[in-house]
């Protein structure tokens, strides 16, 4: 049977990096996302801070699932160069870190103008980022966030049809699937299915918009868990909780501990194994 690998967003937690390992350990998760720690973004840490965080790291025996950097979540319009220099730090900490993924977006458009006028460009950028991550060894998992090209499953699919690259694939994200009013197993899943390398455990509804634990929403996380699990998916689910207006009354630590509770209590429930 094959094994998942749970990891999460551990800045959810807090902004203490032993606070964060405290609650995953607790939890028995032992792969963390590296996004933020001490109030900074990942690719605003400098390399003592990066030599600390890796010492904590190998001293209490996590490892990092992915680089969750910043990357296309910005203006299309924005200078590109930036964004180069920006994935250049995030290669440099992959390495560090000894993990293949780096998380990256698509790019945000202009207010009230029509997605096939920055297409070309959304695509030519993405292009080129994965023509250099293709030169490291590194491999871009790109999430299907809200407000972005690529929030929907066909603009997804024209990203990875145009970069055409094992370098470039998904994180798969049902929950932004289900604020972007796409059905994330009967539309995109099917869709998108062939450059998955990479999940995001985040459920959502539509009314109130929200996001919700696994399974109390309408991302189908537990079909998504069965089909995964048919096809002998051993790669990670990371869980990015989003609670805080579903569990307002909560500590940051309580909303992390109940989303992955939440999608444990699935997998059980479909037999999955996971480390």
């Amino acid at each position: 049977m094959s094994h998942v690998k749970l990891t999460c967003f551990a800045d959810e937690i807090a902004s203490d990096l032993n606070e964060q390992l405290d609650v995953l350990e607790q939890e028995g998760i032992k792969y963390l996302e590296l996004r933020g720690v001490w109030g900074k973004n990942v690719l605003d840490l400098n390399e003592e801070e990066l030599n600390q965080i890796q010492a904590a790291l190998q001293q209490r025996g996590f490892r990092i699932s992915s680089i969750a950097s910043p990357i296309g979540k910005y203006l299309i319009t924005d200078p590109f160069e930036p964004q180069l220099e920006a994935l250049d730090k995030a290669i440099h900490a992959a390495h560090l870190f000894e993990t293949p993924f780096i998380r990256i977006f698509s790019y945000r458009l202009p207010e009230g103008e029509p997605v096939e006028a920055h297409r070309a460009e959304v695509l030519s950028r993405l292009k080129q980022q994965t023509e250099t991550a293709s030169r490291h060894g590194i491999i871009l998992i790109l999430e299907n966030d809200s407000n972005l090209y690529g929030a929907t499953d066909d603009c997804c699919l024209d990203i990875f049809a145009h970069c055409d690259s094992k370098h470039m694939r998904a994180a798969f994200d049902p929950g932004n699937y289900v604020m972007n009013n796409v059905q994330p197993m009967h539309d995109a899943y099917p869709k998108i299915a062939p450059y998955i390398d990479y999940v995001h455990i985040k459920d959502a509804t539509q009314v109130p918009r929200q996001f919700v634990p696994a399974g109390v929403g309408e991302g189908h996380i537990e079909e998504l868990l069965v089909t995964l699990k048919e096809r002998q998916y051993d790669g990670f689910l990371s869980v990015e909780p989003h609670l805080k207006h579903y569990l307002p009354e909560a500590s940051d630590s309580e909303r992390v501990v109940t989303a992955i509770r939440a999608l444990k209590v699935l997998l059980d429930k479909v037999d999955q194994a996971w480390e």
